[in-house]
């Protein structure tokens, strides 16, 4: 069995944004991505998800370096600023490369 290294880029986010985020991560590269609900308190406070504007989301892309960088320096540059928005980075190891 080989493993091949790639990026989990984590994106935790306001739900608001999520058909938005979709379109921006597909244009720059992404193959695919996995979204969940989050909840949890940070900088911007308890986010519950009891009421649809307190509602997070947390979206996962594996994909290559080059990709991960893409994709975050768009979403800072378009949204951190007016939206809670927490990203990083990781190196993980992969079954079929080809898929990310």
């Amino acid at each position: 069995m080989e493993l091949t290294a790639r990026k989990l880029l984590t994106v935790v986010t306001e739900a608001a944004l999520e058909d938005t985020l979709v379109r921006e991560i597909e244009a720059l590269g992404a193959r695919g991505y996995t979204i969940t609900d989050a909840r949890g308190k940070g900088g911007h406070g308890k986010r519950d998800a009891t009421w649809a504007p307190h509602a997070n989301i947390r979206l996962e892309v594996l994909c290559g370096a080059d990709t991960a960088l893409a994709i975050c320096a768009a979403l800072r540059e378009r949204y951190s600023d007016n939206y809670s928005m927490v990203m990083y980075v990781g190196d993980v190891d992969v079954l079929r490369p080809e898929k990310f």
